[in-house]
């Protein structure tokens, strides 16, 4: 089982709601995504139960961006339009999410507890961190007088 996890875990990579299997990106440690990271719509990526909460967050941020383009910002159409969510990207989200709730509710009360329970193991466990590393403040020089 262990050299299951380590063989899929060689050629995938984690991306923010699933996993990325596309080889450039792989190979580049999850830094060239050749659809520059919009995963939902690559037939290289998968999900799992485990990133449902993920999804839902996700799908509520597409929706709020949308309404906040749609009325409150003064904008050219050619900004509003690259910022604007796509529909079919809304589509494909609530149809995954869909996916995913209807596979869990075809499974017995005692098949979803552990599911539930695997999956809160996972969550806690899991340690991606994507985007900007995060930088401290630089500290105090502490002989100002000293040159560099």
């Amino acid at each position: 089982m262990d050299s299951e996890h380590v063989r899929r875990a060689i050629g995938e990579v984690a991306t923010a709601y699933g996993l990325c299997k596309e080889p450039s990106n792989v190979a580049a440690g999850g830094q060239s995504c050749p659809l520059r990271f919009r995963c939902l719509g690559c037939e290289h990526f998968h999900t799992d139960v485990s990133y449902l909460p993920d999804l839902e967050a996700y799908l509520a941020d597409l929706l709020r961006s949308r309404e906040k383009l749609m009325s409150a910002f003064e904008a050219d159409d050619w900004a509003r339009s690259e910022a604007m969510p796509s529909e079919e990207e809304i589509r494909r989200v609530r149809r995954l999410i869909y996916r995913v709730k209807t596979d869990l509710d075809d499974l017995s009360a005692e098949d979803r507890a552990q599911i539930e329970q695997a999956v809160s193991v996972v969550r806690r466990s899991r340690t991606v961190m994507l985007g900007m590393p995060l930088v401290g403040q630089p500290l105090p020089d502490v002989r100002p007088w000293r040159s560099a």
